[in-house]
């Protein structure tokens, strides 16, 4: 049976004068689209352009909230409350739902972004507000995350369908999580090393830990950053590689 994977990237982070990465190349790479929606980065005008782009690349637009946190990019770990967790999601999703409608498209799931996303991974209360606040909006929506975590869980038990993702461009230690960044190994620069990561990655569900032990992901998409140097010629190196690897590129939502 001939594999498939989803091709995701952290797109429309620029704010204002602030420009981060190279959407309109990105755009012309990926399959899902998880866009900023104003919080941890992002304004009105670019998720309007994030959404023309997916709009007219045939890209699947996915919600990308995190904490609100302009300064810290959203990756500065807040003791933000579920309750709140849950509202400035909603006030998120709809921002960007709105805008896409008027590109004729619409928000098709959700990701997490940054510190908020790694906190789903273990605290239950927060990934249950999470997941309960996505299906209130529409339980149509999908939620991309984290394998084997609290969100998965609070996904299922919402009713959601939940995505699997994993990092092609990113290091993991034996128990599943990221290296964390400024650690050694935490991200991988090579474009013909994360094309062979996601290679493994896609064709048998897993990858080698930084020790060499094995983690099993079973991942339904790969996640691509876009705001590293170099971003857009190592994801046209992983699509390349996948195809000609015989990995079918699909959109998972």
């Amino acid at each position: 049976m001939q594999p498939t994977i989803d091709l995701n990237s952290d797109l429309g982070e620029s704010f204002g004068a602030w420009r981060v990465g190279d959407d309109d190349a990105m755009f012309q790479v990926i399959t899902s689209a998880n866009v900023a929606c104003g919080f941890h980065a992002g304004d009105a005008l670019t998720m309007a352009r994030s959404s023309a782009a997916a709009a007219r690349e045939g890209v699947t637009l996915g919600a990308h909230p995190g904490y609100r946190d302009l300064v810290g990019f959203g990756r500065r770990a807040l003791d933000t409350s579920p309750a709140e967790i849950a509202a400035e999601l909603l006030v998120q999703l709809g921002s960007l739902d709105g805008v896409a409608r008027a590109s004729g498209i619409r928000v098709h799931y959700v990701k997490a972004h940054g510190a908020l996303y790694h906190r789903l991974v273990t605290d239950a209360a927060a990934a249950h507000a999470f997941a309960d606040a996505v299906a209130t909006y529409d339980p149509a929506l999908s939620v991309l995350g984290p394998p084997s975590s609290e969100l998965e869980r609070a996904a299922d038990a919402a009713g959601l369908r939940f995505a699997r993702e994993a990092f092609a461009d990113r290091g993991y230690l034996a128990d599943g999580s990221l290296v964390p960044r400024g650690e050694p190994g935490a991200i991988v620069d090579d474009p013909a090393a994360a094309a062979d990561r996601a290679i493994e990655l896609a064709e048998t569900g897993g990858i080698t830990a930084d020790d060499g032990s094995r983690v099993e992901l079973r991942p339904d998409s790969l996640c691509l950053h876009g705001d590293t140097p170099g971003a857009a010629a190592m994801a046209r190196a992983v699509r390349d590689a996948l195809e000609r690897a015989g990995v079918e590129i699909r959109a998972f939502a």
